[in-house]
Parts: C-alpha cells; structure tokens; sequence
C-alpha cells in the first residue's frame, strides 16, 4: 500500500515479465509480494519514479544528508571493507596496469562523495552521481564531480568506465532491470562493476520476516543472491563472485553470539548484506 496521497502503479515482474504475485513479506502498512514465476521479490504496487526522486531529492533530502554526514565515518569503512572482500585491490591493480591514464570510476548513489574521494587518492579519475542533497555536498566540500540527475537522464558516452559501484541503490530503483542495461552500455569491455544490496535469502531476513530491517517502505525490490545473479546475466555480465556479511544486527544478541553469527553468514553465504562482483559478458540488447 502506498503513502498517504502517493502515486502509484501495478507493474509486472521486473526480471521476466510475469503478472503472478504472491505474498512475500507483510509489512506495517505495505507488502512485498513475490513473482511466481523467477522468484523477484519486489514492492507491487509501488511509488512511480518522479514521486521516489522527489521523496530522496526535496521531501526528506535535508534529513538523509544529517543522517549521511553523521555516519559517513562508519559507511565508508563498511564500503571498503566490501569492496576488499570482492577482490576490489586486484582489480584495482590490473586496471592501473592496464591503463595509459589514471582508470576512472564511476560511483552511482555516491551521498557524500566520502568514497570516491578516497579512490581520487588512490589516483582513480572519479564520477559520481547523487540526486540528493549529498551531491551539493559533495561538488562544495569535496570539489567532486557529481552529477544531480538520476543515470538514465546524464547519458554517458559508450563504455566510459573501468569500474562501477552502486552501493545500497539498486534496491530503491522503480527499474532495476534497465538500470544494469544502462551500467553494461556504459562499462568498458574489460570493466567490472560492484553491487552492494541486502540479502533477502539471508539469515536475518528468515527469521525477521516482515519486521526484516530491510524490509522498508523506501526499498522496492529486495534481491536474493539467485534473483540477482540471473537479472545481471539477463543484461549481459557474468558474476564472478557473491560475498555476504551480517549475522545479527547489533543489540540483537549477546556479543559473543552476535560474533559467531557474523563469522558463520560471511563464511557460510547466508549474510544480511550482498556484493556482487561482475564483468561485462557482452553488450544488453533489451
């Protein structure tokens, strides 16, 4: 069910198209519903786009770029120690070898702009692109260029970058599926992009189930590792790797049960959080 005078739409599946719902997780005052057909499970109906950009972009912007700054510390540590597990530091190598310039990056949801400019010290040419007041931020404060305008609207040329990441995003866009169109258009050949979401095939989400901390009215889709992994080959790359972490939320246990839990879903796969490592297999034709 949509917010109080929002609008919205019945949409099909978004990975193959099915109009077959059923009941996913019940939520206080929305669900989620699950394709019967691939499995997705996603928001239906759900707020249209230009209702999401105004909701991130003016409604609560000021609130999500408090809310940014003051765990921004915290994130990126979180943002690094991911992209470590997902053999970022080899790609990063090959990619400085590779290149006759400094590689460039390009990150999508960027907020601050505290990752990318740790990456313009490590000598990477970065990109990001922010509809929230985090790219005001960002552009002042940082001298980043950060585009405010959702991806599909900036147009990059063709194959522009070495790297992509998109980290906690994917699971708030109304189009997932186009949106990977839009990374394998604009990724080099030999590029590799890097997709941080929650796990809804996770420890945490089993057990909580509509009370799922990720289960929330801001995010539309909620992947599992298959759904993901099969959208991404659906657009043309070929994953390389999954990485999990996150057995218990903090507070949840005691700490050394909040431990064991952790270590167990990272080594086990079964953690609250997901990234994905991919290359480009070929070029999208949807």
């Amino acid at each position: 069910m949509p917010a109080s005078g929002a609008k919205s739409g019945f949409i099909p599946c978004n990975s193959c198209g099915g109009f077959i719902f059923k009941l996913a997780l019940q939520c206080e005052g929305f669900d989620f519903v699950r394709c019967t057909q691939c499995g997705l499970v996603q928001r239906n109906p759900q707020p249209v786009k230009e209702e999401i950009i105004e909701r991130y972009s003016k409604t609560f912007g000021d609130d999500y770029l408090k809310y940014e700054l003051e765990n921004e510390a915290a994130f990126l540590k979180l943002q690094q120690l991911a992209l470590q597990d997902a053999g970022f530091d080899k790609i990063e190598k090959n990619a400085f070898l590779r290149a006759e310039n400094a590689p460039s990056v390009l990150d999508i949801g960027c907020a601050t702009g505290a990752l990318l400019a740790y990456l313009r010290d490590r000598g990477w040419r970065v990109t990001g692109v922010e509809i929230s007041p985090g790219a005001v931020y960002a552009q002042k404060e940082r001298g980043l260029d950060v585009r405010n305008i959702p991806l599909e609207e900036i147009n990059f040329p063709q194959e522009s970058f070495d790297v992509i990441l998109a980290s906690h995003l994917v699971e708030h866009l109304n189009d997932p599926r186009s949106f990977f169109t839009e990374l394998n258009r604009i990724l080099k050949k030999d590029g590799y992009i890097f997709i941080t979401t929650p796990n809804i095939s996770g420890f945490q989400a089993l057990i909580f189930g509509g009370r799922w901390r990720s289960a929330i009215f801001d995010h539309l889709y909620l992947f599992s590792k298959r759904t993901l992994l099969k959208m991404l080959k659906s657009c043309g790359f070929k994953p390389e790797g999954v990485y999990t972490w996150g057995g218990l939320a903090a507070g949840l246990a005691p700490a050394f049960v909040k431990k064991t839990a952790d270590f167990l879903a990272k080594r086990l796969g079964f953690g609250d959080v997901m990234i994905v490592r991919a290359g480009k297999a070929v070029h999208c034709n949807n």
